[in-house]
């Protein structure tokens, strides 16, 4: 999944002290002016922009979101406070979908490698309908198969894994 930083870029990718790891698909353009932001707080092991969006979560939380400048779907796990943050760049470039019921928190760049976990192919009439009636399919963070989302273009998802909540 490394653009940049292809021998060091193995992911997951874990922080200092691996209390938060993330995957990603995608480029961050303006990595390395972030990263130069980053440096003095931040003990770097790579030269991927995937360790700088890490570290910028980290600094800023949600609002790291507003410094990216790129084409991005990322999830990253934050043990201290048991949760999966999950965001696509402002185009949506870069897909991803999740399912998130009955204690089973699913997220994968295609929709086929949620399918894998036998959660149903059950589909979504609503979408199927306004698909056929109105040639519209992406208005929504629906799919054609119900249990399964996406995370819309410019959009970020906090799942809380403990209480099954998700904002």
């Amino acid at each position: 999944m490394s653009i940049i930083d292809l021998e060091g870029g193995h992911q997951p990718i874990y922080n200092e002290d691996k209390t938060i790891c993330i995957v990603y698909n995608g480029e961050i353009y303006n990595y390395l002016e972030l990263r130069k932001e980053l440096e003095n707080k931040h003990k770097f092991y790579t030269n991927a922009d995937t360790e700088v969006i890490l570290h910028a979560y980290e600094e800023w939380g949600k609002d790291c979101l507003n410094k990216f400048n790129g084409m991005w779907a990322f999830s990253i796990y934050d043990k201290n406070k048991n949760i999966f943050f999950l965001s696509r760049d402002r185009f949506g470039i870069k897909p991803l979908y999740y399912h998130f019921k009955e204690g089973k928190f699913i997220f994968a760049s295609e929709i086929k490698a949620i399918l894998q976990h036998n959660i149903g192919r059950i589909p979504n009439d609503l979408l199927v309908f306004d698909y056929l009636m109105y040639n519209i399919a992406d208005h929504t963070n629906e799919t054609f198969f119900k249990g399964i989302k996406k995370i819309p273009k410019g959009h970020f998802a906090v799942f809380d894994i403990k209480k099954e909540f998700a904002q």
